[in-house]
């Protein structure tokens, strides 16, 4: 699965403060991580540690008072940090996709389901509506999502949890990109759907060696489907490797403590 070629994404010394009146605080402090082809990567520690600013700065998207101030964040060999604000558009929606923690609070409650995975096609690629459709429909499908009469047609506040979780995630998968991000993408669901949902995401990379980074609190979600783990505490990595080494066999104190709440 991983082998010696360079990795899909590679962080590097990624460093995040939040400014303020006095001091600036460090929120992330000198995070590195890699992804591979074809490899689901898990990001794990209590709410706090920074998992989901590392997440959201690999994009740039963090905003004022945070600010990402030191690093190297490398996609497909070209640093991200260093796009204008243009380029990065084409970046995200497209080779990258992301997944947040809330879908509902995710989809443009304005837009009805259609229109949102049409709109980030036509702004990757030149493609018809009726193509974009045809595809948005395809991708839902295959996101487990059985398309009833109506469902393109619907609004945000019409599906349920789990149905504007598949589809959050059809507008990240829509374009085909070689990364997802998913930030807590079973947030707020029952068991049996947040199972299926990370089954889905596993059978893409499957297919496609899509490469995931995936921030969760669940080490069992960690323990099931990912092939590697970084454990963050306080803003930094403490701890990292194959999840069987490091959740079986921790070497870091913060690490077995938070396998010993879980699994102890």
């Amino acid at each position: 699965m991983t082998g010696l070629s360079a990795p899909v994404l590679a962080v590097t010394d990624l460093t995040v403060e939040v400014k303020t009146n006095s001091s600036p605080i460090r929120v992330v402090d000198g995070v590195s991580l890699t992804v591979h082809a074809g490899e689901m990567v898990g990001v794990v520690g209590e709410s706090g540690a920074g998992k989901s600013i590392t997440a959201w700065s690999i994009i740039r998207l963090v905003d004022p008072p945070l600010q990402i101030v030191d690093g190297a964040v490398i996609f497909e060999g070209e640093d991200l940090l260093g796009l204008n604000e243009r380029d990065l558009r084409l970046v995200r929606g497209g080779p990258i996709g992301a997944v947040v923690q809330n879908p509902t609070g995710g989809l443009d409650s304005m837009r009805r389901v259609g229109d949102q995975l049409v709109a980030v096609q036509r702004r990757h690629g030149s493609v018809t509506r009726r193509e974009a459709l045809d595809k948005a429909g395809e991708t839902l499908t295959a996101l487990g999502l059985k398309l009833g009469p109506g469902i393109l047609d619907a609004y945000p506040h019409e599906l349920s949890g789990g149905m504007a979780q598949r589809v959050m995630l059809g507008i990240a998968l829509v374009n085909e990109p070689r990364l997802l991000i998913a930030d807590e993408p079973t947030s707020g669901l029952d068991a049996t759907i947040a199972l299926e949902i990370l089954e889905v995401i596993r059978a893409r990379v499957r297919r496609t060696k899509l490469s995931v980074l995936m921030v969760t609190h669940e080490l069992g979600q960690i323990a099931n489907f990912c092939d590697r783990v970084y454990v963050m505490f306080d803003g930094r990595v403490v701890e990292q490797g194959p999840v069987s080494d490091v959740l079986y066999e921790p070497t870091h104190d913060y690490t077995r403590k938070l396998v010993a709440g879980v699994m102890g």
